[in-house]
């Protein structure tokens, strides 16, 4: 072949390509695992908190192990039984896109409730659907969410960057609190700070003035875990 024709060299390579470099099928990614359990074997187990459905097809949410087959309804009055006493809030005057994910990590912490002061809509898909089992209240001002928290007698905590604020990490927070976040860019308006008893900040050591406010309010929340729960 080294001395054939360029024509020739073309062509054996069209008709001759050789080995492919195609992927079989123990090249191939495996599929990832499924999530949750399949249809419960019969006779079903005689548990009013079971769902016929989630027993008929399966359970692929995304729930603990230890509520599989649950009905949606059932996993709440069981998490109402145990809930901390802290609340969390969030400003959403401009539609704040980490709405989501302060529900889904105050439903990992179990937070009584979330409140969202200002619009009522929010995008949920950060939430990762745990807002089915996450009590949310909203708050169209300031006004009224002060009047429920002094009306619940909760100390309103402030979580933003501000002269004055002390830091968390040697902050010892009520154990009945509601922990308040500005939305991104802004922080806390007026005022909300007005309001709050404390405003704490977090240490931060890197170039950025502050961090995504759905990462604050988790770091805020696990520091009262850390004080106040038992693990």
């Amino acid at each position: 072949m080294l001395f054939c024709g360029e024509g020739r060299i073309r062509c054996l390579l069209l008709t001759d390509p050789g080995p492919t470099a195609a992927a079989t099928p123990a090249d191939a990614p495996a599929d990832p695992p499924e999530v949750g359990v399949g249809p419960h074997p019969r006779p079903w187990p005689d548990d009013p908190r079971l769902d016929p459905e989630l027993l008929e097809d399966g359970d692929r949410r995304n729930v603990a192990d230890q509520y599989r087959y649950w009905s949606n309804a059932a996993i709440v009055a069981d998490l109402d039984t145990r809930r901390h006493p802290f609340h969390v809030a969030i400003e959403n005057w401009q539609h704040d896109m980490n709405i989501g994910t302060v529900v889904r990590t105050a439903n990992a912490f179990l937070a009584a409730e979330v409140h969202i002061i200002g619009k009522k809509r929010w995008n949920r898909r950060g939430a990762m659907v745990t807002d089915r089992y996450q009590h949310i209240r909203h708050h169209p001002s300031v006004d009224d969410f002060v009047a429920w928290a002094q009306g619940e007698d909760l100390a309103v905590i402030g979580i933003d960057i501000l002269p004055g604020s002390v830091p968390l990490e040697t902050t010892a927070l009520p154990e009945r609190c509601v922990l308040v976040f500005g939305q991104e860019g802004p922080g806390l308006s007026e005022a909300v700070r007005a309001a709050c008893t404390q405003v704490c900040s977090i240490a931060q050591f890197g170039s950025t003035r502050s961090i995504n406010a759905g990462v604050a309010a988790g770091i805020a929340m696990h520091a009262w875990i850390r004080v106040h729960a038992a693990v």
